[in-house]
C-alpha cells in the first residue's frame, strides 16, 4: 500500500488557539460530532524526539480539553515500549514500529481486539556535527558508514574530501557520537545506513548502538549536547533538535539533500505499508534508497502505539480524544509549529481516523 501523494504538502502553521475551529471534534476526533468535556489524566511515554511535539499537542488539546491532563516521559523508543507492554502507560510513542516479539506481548496486554500503530509525527534525522569553519559539509553514504564505524577518523580525510571538492576541511579527530539508549532514532538511522551502505555498515539495523567506541549519549537531549560540548564530534538527531550545530547534506543518488520536512514527507510517500499486521497496525517500510533529489532518506515515522480495547472506559475515552486531536489539521499544524516536522497527509489521517474511531472499552 503506497501512500498518497496528497504526503508532499506544504506546511501551514496555525496557531494553537484554533485548535477549537473546524469541523473535527477535539474530544472524539471525528467529524461533525459535538464535543464531550472529559476529565482525568492520560499518561504516555516513549521518543524523546517527539517531545516538542508533544508540547505543541499537549497545549492545544488543553485548550479544548481543559480538565484533561497528559503526561509524556521522554525515555525513549525503547523505554516507552517497554512501559506500554508492562501497563505502566496508556499510550507508547516509538520511532520504530513494535518488533514481532513485542508486538506478540502488547497483544497479550491488549487483548483480542488488537493494537494499532499510528503514524503521527514524520521527520527527517539531522546528521548534525560541530567543526567550526565548515558551514557546508556534503557526505555520501559510504563516507557515514565509514565515519560511524570508525573507519575514518578525521575530517581531513581524503573520503570526506571527495564529498566536499574544494572546503577547507581541518585535520579534527572525528568523534562519532551515538545513542546510548535503546532508541528508534538510532534504528532508522542503522536502517538507513544498512540499506544504502550494505558494504560499509554490516551491522543488523537495531535501536540498541551495535559498535563499540565513539561516545554515547543518552536521549535526544544528551545527543545534541554531547556534539556541541566537542569539537569534531558528529551524531544524529531529530532535525528540529539541531540547533545551531551543523547539519550535513546526504548523498542521494548524485546529489546531496539537506534535511527538511518536505522532503522527509516525500520519502515516506514513495513507502509502503508493512506485510502481516493487523487491522489498525498502520506501520510502513520506508525507501531507504531512493534517488531522488526530492526525498530525504534518513527520516523516521514516530508511531503513537496503544490498545484498541481498555479495561477502563475512562482511559479509552481520554486516548480516543487525545489522539483524534493529534491527528486532526490543527493537532498536527501545532506540531509543525513546534517541532518543524512534517504534518501527515490527508490519506494518512483517514487512515488513522479508522483505528481511533474504533477505540473502546471492555468494561
Amino acid at each position: 500500500m503506497t501512500l498518497s501523494a496528497a504526503f508532499a504538502s506544504t506546511l501551514a502553521l496555525a496557531a494553537c488557539g484554533a485548535s477549537n475551529e473546524g469541523g473535527t471534534s477535539a474530544a472524539t476526533g471525528s467529524a461533525g460530532e459535538s464535543q464531550e468535556q472529559l476529565s482525568g489524566t492520560l499518561n504516555g511515554a516513549g521518543a524523546s524526539s517527539q517531545q516538542a511535539a508533544m508540547q505543541g499537542w499537549t497545549a492545544g488539546f488543553s485548550s479544548v480539553q481543559p480538565d484533561v491532563t497528559v503526561n509524556y516521559d521522554p525515555v525513549g523508543s525503547g523505554g516507552g515500549r517497554e512501559q506500554f507492554i508492562a501497563g505502566g502507560v496508556d499510550f507508547a510513542g516509538s520511532d520504530a514500529a513494535l518488533k514481532d516479539d513485542e508486538l506478540t506481548a502488547a497483544e497479550d496486554r491488549c487483548g483480542s481486539a488488537g493494537i494499532f500503530e499510528l503514524p503521527d509525527y514524520i521527520s527527517a534525522i539531522a546528521v548534525v556535527y560541530n567543526l567550526p569553519g565548515v558551514d557546508d559539509l556534503n557526505l555520501s553514504p559510504d563516507v557515514l558508514a565509514g565515519i560511524f564505524t570508525g573507519a575514518i577518523t578525521t575530517w581531513d580525510d581524503p573520503a570526506i574530501a571527495a564529498d566536499n571538492e574544494g572546503a577547507d576541511l581541518p585535520s579534527t579527530t572525528i568523534t562519532p557520537v551515538h545513542r546510548a539508549d535503546d532508541s528508534g532514532t538510532t534504528t532508522n538511522f542503522t536502517q538507513y545506513l544498512s540499506a544504502a551502505s550494505p558494504s560499509v555498515w554490516t551491522s543488523e539495523p537495531d535501536g540498541e548502538w551495535p559498535l563499540s567506541g565513539g561516545e554515547a549519549a543518552n536521549q535526544t537531549s544528551g545527543m545534541i549536547s554531547a556534539v556541541q560540548a566537542g569539537e569534531g564530534a558528529i551524531g544524529y538527531a531529530d532535525e528540529s533538535q539541531a540547533g545551531d550545530l551543523g547539519v550535513a547534506n546526504i548523498g542521494v543518488g548524485s546529489d546531496f539533500v539537506a534535511p527538511s520536512p518536505e522532503a522527509a514527507a516525500a520519502v515516506v510517500e514513495n513507502s509502503e505499508l508493512q506485510s502481516g499486521r493487523g487491522e489498525f497496525d498502520f506501520a510502513y517500510d520506508i525507501n531507504r534508497t531512493t534517488e531522488s533529489a526530492d526525498e530525504y532518506p534518513i527520516v523516521l515515522v514516530s508511531y503513537h502505539i496503544g490498545c484498541i480495547s481498555y479495561d477502563d472506559a475512562t482511559q479509552a475515552d481520554l486516548v480516543k480524544a487525545f489522539l483524534g486531536y493529534v491527528i486532526s489539521e490543527d493537532g498536527q499544524n501545532a506540531a509543525a509549529q513546534a517541532a518543524g516536522n512534517a504534518p501527515i497527509s490527508d490519506s494518512l489521517r483517514e487512515q488513522a481516523q479508522t483505528a481511533i474511531d474504533a477505540i473502546t472499552s471492555g468494561s
